[in-house]
């Protein structure tokens, strides 16, 4: 009797870890599944943006300004604010694809795209009036002037994005993201020749009329892509819920988006806040210089945070939506493990090119050395920032995206700031003073969603995500 007691314990512990094991094996490659086509539609996203610069740089010194001036104030203005009020879309529509519920699906589509276009119009007025902002803040005329040309005929990009950015998150948060990741990829080779075109015949106004064109064959390939698939393979499309909607649904809707615009509007601003202050340095030119280099590391490795971010966000609130507490945090607990791996790897890479990545910009010598000595603090700060971001992801996953805004204003607003005015200006560091200092919020950033995500109770949010994603019948 004795050996008979003993034996099943004793098989429990060799399944266990075998088990275990198993799990981790599985999640990574639905994760992997999620985040490649992710990763790949970010990146054509960066490949973009730099055909448009070169496009700008043939122009001259004065096209090159102004248009970079006005695309940076479109983003901060613009496109912060819909990608964030879109990211709202991620807890709903991904917890209710966990419960299956797709009236809410279809409804949350419908209403996202409501607001966007309803906010593009506030938006619409600020970029008409830009020239008048910027050289209240002290800009050059010749410049904002320069700037509101090129902003001026970037409009209709506002309501192409308004459909765009809620379809992908359509698409993303029941895994489908392969489409995007296509749609994105040939609207980016259509890019190249369009503003070839439109840059012989138009100039500046071509080269930003080609953003939204582009931007325009990704929304005709991806729409065309949905209505087809949801009509042809099961796409619940005949459920209904594209016009039921309830003063219910959209309390439910804006308390979610109102802290999502904001943490992301945070995350864009800190950046430009950054290069404000780095223009107030004695060597300014050198510094915005070297800063900008920097920067376009970053932004490279950004579209591999953004992409683990949303997949961690996609998995959680799918298995929350399916009553599946425990999957949900090994889907979390995988997303983080991931994170720390690919920010290590990602800070070995930036020193292993430290020597290499500030030629390939600038033959200045300052320059150059600037940029090798700042890559070692920027590679410090990425390997904080992936799991920084992704632990944003899982707190949105779970529908509380109020988590990652407080985690924004304590670590960057609160204590990176003041840290880096003081290295920079009093102790007189420079800009290496204020890289230091926007470490130190990302380390207290991580610090605070570690505790976050840590004290989450995962059978209370499943109960939660049953009353915000489930139908009458499979509530709980």
């Amino acid at each position: 009797m004795a050996h008979d007691l003993s034996s099943p314990p004793s098989v429990a512990a060799k399944k266990w870890p075998a088990n275990l094991f198993h799990v981790l094996i599985s999640e990574l490659r639905i994760q992997r599944g999620i985040s490649i086509p992710l990763i790949a539609m970010n990146l054509t996203w960066f490949a973009k943006i730099a055909i448009t610069t070169a496009f700008l740089g043939r122009l001259g010194e004065l096209p090159l300004a102004g248009g970079t001036l006005g695309f940076t104030f479109a983003n901060v203005t613009g496109f912060s604010v819909l990608s964030g009020l879109c990211v709202a879309m991620e807890p709903i529509c991904g917890q209710a694809y966990g419960a299956k519920n797709f009236k809410l699906l279809h409804k949350t589509l419908l209403m996202v795209i409501t607001l966007l276009l309803i906010v593009s119009l506030p938006i619409s007025i600020l970029w008409l009036n830009v020239d008048k902002i910027l050289i209240y803040f002290g800009q050059q005329k010749d410049i904002s002037l320069v700037a509101k040309d090129y902003i001026f005929y970037l409009l209709p990009d506002l309501a192409v994005t308004s459909l765009l950015c809620p379809l992908k998150s359509y698409l993303s948060s029941q895994n489908v993201t392969v489409p995007i990741m296509c749609s994105s990829a040939l609207a980016v080779a259509f890019h190249l020749p369009i503003n070839m075109i439109l840059f012989r015949a138009r100039g500046l106004e071509g080269v930003s009329m080609a953003v939204w064109i582009s931007d325009l064959v990704a929304l005709v390939l991806l729409a065309s892509y949905t209505f087809i698939m949801e009509i042809r393979k099961g796409g619940k499309w005949e459920e209904g819920g594209w016009i039921e909607q309830e003063i219910a649904d959209w309390i439910k809707l804006m308390k979610l988006s109102g802290p999502c615009c904001l943490t992301t509007c945070l995350e864009w601003w800190c950046i430009e806040i950054l290069v404000l202050l780095t223009g107030r340095l004695p060597n300014a030119k050198q510094a915005l210089g070297v800063l900008t280099i920097v920067l376009n590391f970053d932004y490279l490795l950004y579209s591999v945070m953004l992409s683990l971010s949303t997949c961690a966000s996609i998995r959680v609130s799918n298995e929350l939506g399916a009553n599946r507490e425990q999957s949900a945090r090994e889907s979390a607990m995988v997303s983080l493990v991931l994170s720390v791996v690919s920010g290590l790897i990602a800070g070995l890479i930036m020193v292993a090119v430290r020597g290499i990545w500030g030629p390939l910009f600038s033959h200045d010598k300052g320059i150059v050395k600037g940029v090798k000595k700042m890559v070692l603090l920027m590679a410090m700060a990425e390997v904080v920032n992936f799991p920084v971001v992704v632990l944003g992801g899982i707190v949105r996953g779970t529908a509380r995206p109020w988590l990652g805004m407080y985690s924004n204003l304590g670590g960057f607003y609160l204590l990176a700031l003041p840290i880096a005015v003081v290295l920079a200006f009093k102790v007189k560091i420079g800009l290496g003073g204020l890289l230091l200092g926007f470490l130190v919020g990302m380390v207290a950033c991580l610090v605070l969603l570690l505790v976050f995500v840590a004290r989450i109770d995962w059978s209370q949010e499943a109960v939660k995500a049953q009353r915000l994603a489930g139908d009458g019948n499979q509530q709980q």
